[in-house]
């Protein structure tokens, strides 16, 4: 299992769920995970019921088994302090321009530097090792950006290429790029069994790999439960009113006579039947598209009670029990 988890998907999608679940089952039995956010949502502290994440990382979860789940919202002002004190050595005169704003115009006007800060920040986290030369984290998994910009996020050496051909930034840049096209990364891509969704998975896919950043598995989120296989539906499809009605009837729920109880729940329930089967219709096709990309597929249920706590817990589950961790 790669080291580096990116994870992507479509707005909506639940790429920051499916992310967290992912860094919840990746540190089970013992294992150590920094979840990183990078787009300043708070949406990690808001999945794991805590207070907004600082610039620091900190603990917000233990994992079945005893494993731990670090949290960091980088903040590219923050981080680009960081990069002026690593490689300049400023210290105070670092703060100062700061506060004269500064930093905030350099990362504005350079949108390449600010990638290179937020995922060099991620990749420092993949390299760095403790005293005894252990890795600090068995496994940083990151909450990127949507699809429709993820190739340009991660591939940062194109993104500053016109800023510097030499130098500090041009080589943290290069090793950044050694960690996100090396086997320690993989980009997984999250959507839904939906057109829109499915048709952004297919296009971001092709990006990466003409980029040839490193594609993982695609994520399919939020999937209902089957109700009615294809018998069923094919039965929707020729079944007589009346014998529906007598069904009914036969379950207790009142007599097949016009105007009766019976009588009155066809129509509905047809109906009802009919946009299931449209729907399971649109779904198997979305996952033929998907099959088609030739990728591991996987898939996440739709929690009826809604996205709390437990359910991340319950989401990490059934991540690992498809092999995902």
């Amino acid at each position: 299992m790669s080291r580096l988890q990116v994870v992507s998907g479509k707005g909506g999608t639940g790429k920051t769920t499916v992310a967290a679940a992912l860094a919840l089952a990746l540190a089970t039995e013992g294992k150590r995970t920094l979840l990183v956010e990078v787009e300043g949502r708070q949406g990690i502290a808001q999945l794991f019921e805590t207070e907004a994440l600082p610039y620091e990382e900190r603990k917000i979860a233990v994992a079945p088994g005893g494993g731990e789940v670090y949290a960091l919202a980088i903040d590219p002002e923050l981080a680009l302090l960081d990069y002026l004190q690593m490689f300049y050595k400023l210290g105070g005169a670092g703060r100062a321009l700061k506060k004269l704003g500064a930093i905030d115009f350099a990362t504005t006007i350079a949108p390449g530097l600010r990638d290179v800060l937020l995922t060099g920040k991620a990749c420092e986290a993949v390299r760095r090792k403790d005293r005894s030369g252990r890795f600090a984290y068995d496994y940083v998994v990151m909450d990127a950006p949507p699809t429709g910009r993820i190739t340009r996020f991660l591939n940062v050496n194109d993104e500053v290429a016109g800023l510097a051909k030499i130098g500090p930034i041009h080589n943290q840049a290069q090793a950044v790029m050694r960690v996100l096209k090396s086997p320690e990364t993989a980009v997984h891509l999250v959507t839904l069994l939906e057109e829109m969704p499915v048709q952004e998975t297919a296009d971001g896919l092709a990006e990466l790999r003409a980029a040839r950043l490193p594609v993982g598995r695609v994520i399919v989120n939020m999937v209902r439960p089957q109700v009615l296989d294809a018998a069923d539906l094919e039965l929707v499809r020729t079944v007589e009113r009346s014998s529906v009605a007598q069904a009914l009837s036969a379950a207790g729920l009142g007599g097949v006579r016009r105007g009766g109880n019976a009588e009155k729940l066809v129509d509905p329930l047809l109906e009802q039947a009919a946009e299931y089967a449209e729907r399971y219709t649109l779904e198997q096709e979305q996952r033929a598209v998907l099959t088609e990309l030739g990728l591991h597929l996987h898939e996440l249920p739709l929690l009826a009670e809604g996205m709390d706590l437990a359910g991340l817990y319950e989401l990490a589950t059934e991540l690992r029990k498809q092999g995902l961790s």
